[in-house]
């Protein structure tokens, strides 16, 4: 039998389905690049190409910029005035990702049915803002204020809507290129953060989390606690999860009051070991700086 595949996000990927895939990639920022670096590790072929200035990533966050593009070919281009050279790679292209605007391709002279007729194969993965507007300036932050993500005056601690975009993008090529191989046609499709960002609130929509929600901090036992010296993360949702809790702890109840009085009892570290003993979902809460 067949050993499984790992495939993690610390080394290079042993699997490479996307091996002879060509991507010319006219991304910036995060959704982008991210979703070209998930199809590198793939074994796709990507040029990257840039405006003249660069990435604006790459000031902002040079190491995670240099993770990103690492493996990929990287062209500094006015895109408004290097429609020739653009064409030149995407005829040997099987895929064509953009994080532009529609009017800004289309100044560009990169219209999709223009680019449809001279090379049928291409598939062209667009991500945009928003489904139906894609031209309405927009970023993570107003995505995710649109979908009800946002808890004022906190911002976000991550930029949820750009990276869940990036993934939904990666699946998208995938796909296109399948369905490619079936029917010997490229196609075109749009994959819009703020549709990603809805999907991302569907949780706190239907009271899973929120306030009230059972995830949310509604059931003692799936909820953040102190501890003597920080923040556990406790998760025992299942009856055998809570079994081992309860036995753990040396209590009779898993009430959150009882619980919080326990747990502030003693370290992170040490309830991480008795997490470990026991095979409970628990977890010291990390609090990261900038990198």
């Amino acid at each position: 039998m067949r050993a499984p595949i790992l495939y993690g996000m610390d080394a290079p990927s042993p699997w490479q389905p996307l091996s002879g895939c060509r991507v010319v990639a006219l991304v910036t920022n995060i959704p982008g690049p991210l979703a070209a670096a998930e199809l590198v590790r793939l074994g796709a072929e990507v040029i990257k190409i840039e405006p003249p200035l660069g990435d604006a990533l790459e000031a902002a966050a040079p190491r995670w910029y240099a993770q990103l593009v690492a493996g990929m070919r990287v062209l500094k281009l006015d895109v408004k005035h290097s429609r020739s050279t653009i064409l030149a790679e995407l005829i040997r292209a099987d895929v064509l990702l953009t994080s532009m605007r529609p009017k800004a391709l289309a100044a560009a002279g990169l219209r999709w049915d223009e680019l449809h007729a001279a090379s049928p194969r291409l598939c062209h993965i667009a991500i945009v803002g928003e489904a139906g507007c894609a031209d309405r300036a927009g970023h993570d932050l107003t995505y995710q204020a649109r979908a009800g993500l946002l808890e004022p005056p906190a911002m976000p601690r991550s930029l949820f809507a750009d990276l869940f975009a990036a993934q939904r993008a990666t699946q998208i090529v995938a796909a296109a290129l399948y369905d490619r191989e079936r029917t010997g046609i490229g196609t075109h499709h749009e994959v819009a953060i703020a549709d990603g960002a809805a999907q991302l609130s569907d949780p706190v929509r239907y009271g899973l989390t929120g306030d009230s929600g059972s995830l949310g901090g509604g059931l003692p036992v799936y909820r953040l606690y102190r501890s003597a010296d920080g923040w556990i993360a406790l998760a025992a949702l299942e009856p055998h999860f809570r079994g081992r809790l309860l036995e753990a702890l040396c209590l009779e109840t898993l009430d959150a009051q009882t619980l919080e009085t326990r747990f502030a009892e003693r370290s992170s570290t040490h309830w991480e070991e008795v997490a470990q003993h026991y095979d409970l979902p628990l977890a010291p809460v990390c609090v990261l700086g900038s990198a």
